[in-house]
């Protein structure tokens, strides 16, 4: 029988010996145990099968899902859901693939959440044949640093420990905090091309070459922060939204790369060109939907020259890692961290704000 699983905060501590600066340090690391069980089989609750299922996929039919080897009825949930109507891309089905991709979703609150809506069983052999027939998103992640500590798994979010970030002034690439709202894209630096287009520029294409060598390169030192920073420390005043960064979702880089400036002028962008109020940035990172992850920022600060927001392929001197955005990601100092985009494929020169969800909903998928 299959039983999902949901992992709370039962702490183990392992022992990493770590080098900063030539010191060893023996750093005491909490590391999550997985130690309740949901989905389970229920025997008071009717049988159903995956027919039975896909004959409820829209809301005059009653919307209804699986997971594990529960059937859910989420009609009156669907206009609650944080993350809008994406939840119907499982009406009729099982909603496991998209939470292997969404897997902050495996938490108690949801789950509990989600068993106030259970109306029946799933014949055991399909659930195990849903199982079987699904690929993990995030089989092809890179490795981390093992003092990074998750705030969630998949997909990955993590903050060194507090006594390593406040080492150096310069944070190590290794050390600096992730923050992903999707798998990890694995881009060919040959093939990658990055499309600018829009209001007030002609649309052109650059190449990974083209970036690096037709643009000035410029380097700055800027901090990078999480909109979530220390939201632990909000969760024990009153519960919050989101994942449960401590206060090391921060980091303090040197960035090289092209000035923004400069790519959008070079497609055509004037300063004053009316009707143009942001520049939307789209990462190659993509959900369920195919739709990318995005945010923007004012014209103002994107045709900024001091502003410093640059199109960077390196940090501390190195290509980016791919956790980091490789082989290039949006870098606009002074701005939360939501809007440097990384893994950038797109850049659009617009009227209006970003139309992307996961900047505003970044924890509720």
């Amino acid at each position: 029988m299959y039983t999902a699983v949901i992992t709370t905060t039962t702490l183990a501590s392992i022992c990493i010996n770590h080098y900063v600066e030539g010191r060893k340090k023996c750093l005491q690391i909490e590391s999550p145990v997985e130690t309740e069980h949901a989905g389970q089989y229920k025997k008071s609750l009717p049988v159903y099968t995956l027919e039975d299922v896909a004959e409820h996929a829209t809301k005059n039919d009653r919307i209804w899902v699986t997971y594990g080897q529960g059937v859910y009825d989420i009609t009156d949930f669907v206009e609650e859901h944080p993350g809008g109507d994406k939840i119907l891309m499982a009406a009729g089905g099982s909603l496991e693939p998209f939470w292997l991709l969404y897997a902050v979703h495996k938490n108690p609150h949801v789950f509990a959440l989600l068993e106030q809506f259970r109306i029946g069983n799933l014949k055991e052999d399909e659930s195990s044949d849903i199982l079987s027939n699904m690929e993990d998103p995030y089989e092809l992640e890179p490795r981390r640093h093992p003092a990074l500590k998750p705030a969630s798994v998949k997909p990955f979010n993590a903050e060194p420990p507090l006594q390593l970030l406040v080492d150096s002034f310069i944070t190590p690439s290794d050390l600096f905090y992730v923050r992903n709202h999707l798998p990890v894209p694995e881009v060919d630096p040959e093939t990658y091309s990055l499309e600018i287009t829009g209001v007030g520029v002609k649309t052109i294409f650059l190449s990974l070459h083209d970036i690096k060598t037709k643009f000035p390169k410029y380097t700055v030192t800027a901090a990078v922060q999480c909109a979530g920073n220390r939201r632990s420390e909000m969760s024990e005043v009153k519960p919050v939204k989101g994942l449960s960064w401590g206060p090391a979702a921060i980091g303090n880089a040197t960035w090289s790369g092209a000035r923004l400036y400069d790519v959008l002028k070079a497609a055509g962008l004037e300063e004053d060109h009316p009707g143009v109020e942001h520049v939307q940035f789209e990462g190659l990172d993509t959900d369920a939907a195919n739709l990318p992850y995005g945010a923007s920022i004012p014209i103002e600060k994107a045709m900024n020259r001091k502003a410093e927001v640059i199109l960077a392929y390196e940090i501390n001197g190195e290509p980016l890692p791919r956790d980091h955005g490789y082989p290039i990601r949006v870098i606009a100092p002074g701005i939360v961290g939501a809007r440097s985009v990384k893994w950038l494929g797109r850049i659009v020169v617009t009227g209006g704000n970003s139309s992307n969800s996961h900047p505003s909903n970044s924890n509720a998928m």
